[in-house]
């Protein structure tokens, strides 16, 4: 399922920046990166604390989303706070993995999976 996850978000960091708009202007699928940053960052605390063994493969991920987006100003900061939200929010709630904890993991890599076969469906050439 991971694998698959990646693979879908590989597609939509080669398809993000095809759109042609102002450098700080919102962009029509501002609101789904932004989700999916939140995304990146709660799956970056959660997976830590569920023993994954993954270092810093969500950071990374959305380290490869800001690089292949290249937001400006304020854009850049609302995917930055994106990513912070969700990692806090679970920072908040969880000091160890729980069943609950690997419930929202998955749930998490589905709604990734889904916003990122949505807007490469939508905004892919």
């Amino acid at each position: 399922m991971s694998t698959r996850f990646l693979a879908i978000f590989a597609l939509i960091l080669a398809c993000a920046s095809a759109p042609a708009r102002a450098q700080d202007g919102a962009a029509p699928f501002d609101g789904d990166l932004q989700r999916l940053a939140e995304i990146l960052g709660g799956l970056h605390y959660l997976r830590g604390i569920c023993g994954s063994n993954e270092g810093n493969k969500w950071r990374s991920e959305m380290q490869a989303l800001i690089d292949a987006e290249t937001p400006a100003g304020e854009r850049r900061t609302r995917m930055i706070a994106g990513f912070n939200r969700g990692y806090n929010g679970f920072q908040q709630t969880y000091r160890s993995c729980t069943p609950a904890a690997t419930v929202a993991i998955r749930r998490y890599i589905e709604e990734g999976s889904k916003i990122s076969r949505d807007l490469t469906a939508r905004y892919a050439n």
